[in-house]
């Protein structure tokens, strides 16, 4: 069993306005030896907006804005930008983040050169109801009966003068095109699903995505195999290619008696079709032990969602408790010989 050093509490919360109720669940780009942290800052009301710090090495924090770097302009994120995600490709970064309108939380993009001015792109998941997808996926006789427990909504179809539509998160581009294509991960639960083969991001139209949900078991890339796991499977940290696959950081939720625990967990996936999954952890990589991550604004909560690798060493930066940012550290080659030990047999 592969160990993990826990590094401790790398953020709290301020007195600030914007942030004065959590930070957590930060995005991690590494420069040389600095790392930019784009973190989801929440106010009172769970209001989030995008705060900005820079760290010295894995763990020093050397600078952090005193207003959010990025917040709410469009209708679509109103009540919030939540949990970014960020990869450069090919000279660009892109930051993913969850808009939330106060009924809908929807995968959007914003991109950047210089990692100071964001040029947002709007939502790129599929903008459709509950019973629109239903009436896509119905054929597919293989489809987990989750689906529906966690996305028809009890019938009810419109809040507060809003159409409810089909909630889809953790969306994660991979740091590189694959075959000269874009790949990213997202989520509607209870699985995390893959879209491959884009040639540009224009492509995401609602005609792509008709065609998308019709052969929808095609696009399943994980699914619930353990007990940590056992209620569904998120997106987490952006992949890191090794010589072995890409490693993925995700989270896993388990339901207890203590409510759900969520945990980190890893996978490897193929360098060339990374549709195929190689090996997966059959243990959480880590779960909530310490006080930080046990008691907060939502208890038993690790969520991994950036990595920085420092020679041989891979620091996981994750939303504690939704309430601090936290790290873990882990040997690198440990973990890719680890996951080596535990393959699994691709069902796809």
């Amino acid at each position: 069993m592969i160990s993990i050093k826990r590094e401790g509490i790398v953020l709290e919360k301020t007195e600030l306005v914007f942030e004065n109720e959590g930070v957590m669940n930060p995005a991690v780009v590494k420069s040389g030896d600095l790392l930019h942290l784009f973190y989801r800052a929440v106010s009172q009301g769970n209001h989030s907006t995008i705060g900005y710090c820079k760290l010295d090495g894995p763990l020093s924090v050397i600078q952090r804005d005193s207003i959010p770097i990025l917040s709410a302009e469009f209708n679509y994120e109103s009540h919030g930008l939540e949990d970014p995600r960020i990869v450069k490709i090919e000279g660009l970064y892109y930051m993913t983040y969850t808009a939330f309108d106060g009924v809908n939380a929807l995968g959007c993009l914003a991109v950047s050169k210089d990692l100071i001015h964001f040029e947002k792109k709007g939502i790129i998941v599929p903008t459709i109801t509950y019973k629109e997808f239903s009436e896509l996926t119905s054929s597919k006789r293989n489809i987990s009966s989750k689906y529906f427990r966690y996305n028809q909504q009890n019938g009810i179809t419109e809040k507060e003068g809003k159409k409810i539509l089909l909630s889809d998160k953790n969306v994660i581009f991979f740091p590189r095109k694959i075959n000269g294509k874009f790949c990213f991960m997202h989520r509607i639960k209870p699985e995390i699903q893959i879209i491959v083969a884009v040639k540009s991001l224009k492509d995401l139209t609602p005609a792509f995505y008709k065609n998308y949900f019709l052969n929808f078991n095609d696009h399943i890339l994980l699914t619930s195999r353990y007990d940590h796991e056992s209620s569904y499977v998120g997106g987490g940290c952006p992949p890191i290619e090794t010589p072995h696959g890409w490693l993925i950081i995700y989270h896993g939720v388990k339901d207890s008696i203590k409510g759900r625990i969520y945990s980190a967990c890893a996978a490897l996936l193929d360098l060339d079709n990374p549709q195929i999954e190689i090996a997966r952890l059959p243990y959480p990589l880590f779960s909530p032990k310490r006080d930080w991550e046990l008691e907060g604004e939502v208890n038993n909560v690790c969520f991994p969602t950036g990595t920085a690798i420092f020679k041989d060493t891979l620091y996981i930066y994750y939303g504690a408790a939704d309430e601090h940012i936290a790290c873990v550290s882990v040997s690198l080659s440990g973990l890719i010989n680890e996951l080596m030990l535990n393959t699994t047999k691709n069902d796809n």
